[in-house]
């Protein structure tokens, strides 16, 4: 079985209204889920956040997708908030969705929203996209002209609402998302948090060093506290030596990223997040459906059995246990 932390379908989706969540040309559709071996797919409500936007309001107009697509495929997968639902929904055959938030600037620093978006049924949420927000800041920097500056942001972490954000998840049992995090965020986040917290889709930066990705000290404070780290297969948190404009993920490069997080991290801090309808180029993993095969090469790599089961769903379904009310 497996448990994908992160994809952005629901995003794609919305900008393509003649496809559904029951068949479609993405990465994601239900066929594909079940073809994969999929237990649970994480759902993201990804927003751009724009200069001039409101990312709330964009974040509504989404889950307002989100509702749609549950009740066109209503019968093959639905919406959980605990692993009792997923439990429930496993033995009825049917696939578990848990919806997520990437970019927590929907909230607007306030926690009355955080709970009108945890009553809506999001359970994670990711504190930052590219931009600074009311939160914290990111490891990277977006242009006037929309390109991304990535970089290893050490010295801005969260802010006073960031903070406050943090309590108020903790609280009401949403799951704390650092992706996307700056350095400084991370450390934050990590000193404050007395529950795991996750990086829903980074790699290791010591095998690929994208500031996307976490630090081997990253990784061993992940580890400590409970938390994982979701493996992405875009290419560029992958593979360092990618050609300019290659973006194809190689189970080989990830197996190496796999491999050092458990090393680094410990076993139980590393799980699976696809990134799936997020990024371009393809690999060898191209759909959910080709997940399949993910649990097998994992073995052939050197994991045990019982460690691929771990990497592929005990781990994230611990972290769930633990969190979700």
């Amino acid at each position: 079985m497996l448990i994908d932390m992160h994809c952005d379908t629901i995003y794609e989706l919305s900008a393509h209204p003649d496809q559904s969540l029951l068949d479609n040309q993405l990465a994601i559709d239900v066929e594909k889920l079940r073809r994969g071996n999929y237990l649970l797919q994480n759902f993201a409500l990804f927003v751009y956040n724009r200069e001039g936007s409101d990312p709330y309001e964009i974040c509504l107009g989404l889950y307002d997708c989100f509702r749609k697509q549950m009740e066109l495929a209503a019968g093959e997968i639905r919406q959980v908030t605990r692993v009792e639902e997923i439990e429930q929904n496993h033995k009825e055959g049917i696939l578990s969705a848990l919806l997520t938030i990437e970019e927590g600037a929907v909230c607007r620093g306030s926690t009355d929203l955080l709970q009108e978006f945890y009553d809506k049924g999001v359970r994670m949420m990711t504190l930052t996209w590219n931009f600074e927000n009311e939160i914290g800041y990111p490891n990277c920097i977006i242009d006037h002209n929309g390109k991304r500056k990535p970089f290893a942001n050490e010295d801005q972490g969260l802010k006073p609402a960031g903070f406050e954000i943090l309590e108020a998840m903790e609280s009401m049992g949403m799951i704390v998302d650092v992706s996307h995090l700056s350095d400084a965020g991370f450390m934050d986040v990590a000193s404050k948090l007395k529950v795991p917290f996750t990086a829903s889709h980074s790699n290791s930066r010591e095998i690929c060093p994208h500031p996307r990705n976490l630090t081997d000290q990253m990784l061993r404070i992940l580890g400590e506290k409970g938390g994982v780290a979701g493996l992405n297969l875009y290419g560029s948190f992958v593979n360092p030596m990618l050609t300019s404009g290659e973006t194809d993920c190689r189970l080989a490069d990830l197996m190496k990223h796999a491999h050092h997080m458990a090393d680094v991290g410990g076993m139980d801090c590393v799980a699976l997040g696809t990134d799936f309808d997020g990024f371009e180029g393809e690999g060898e993993l191209r759909t959910a459906a080709d997940m399949k095969n993910l649990p097998e090469y994992l073995h052939q790599s050197g994991f045990t059995w019982d460690e691929v089961d771990k990497i592929t769903y005990k781990n994230a379904a611990r972290v769930y246990q633990e969190i979700l009310k």
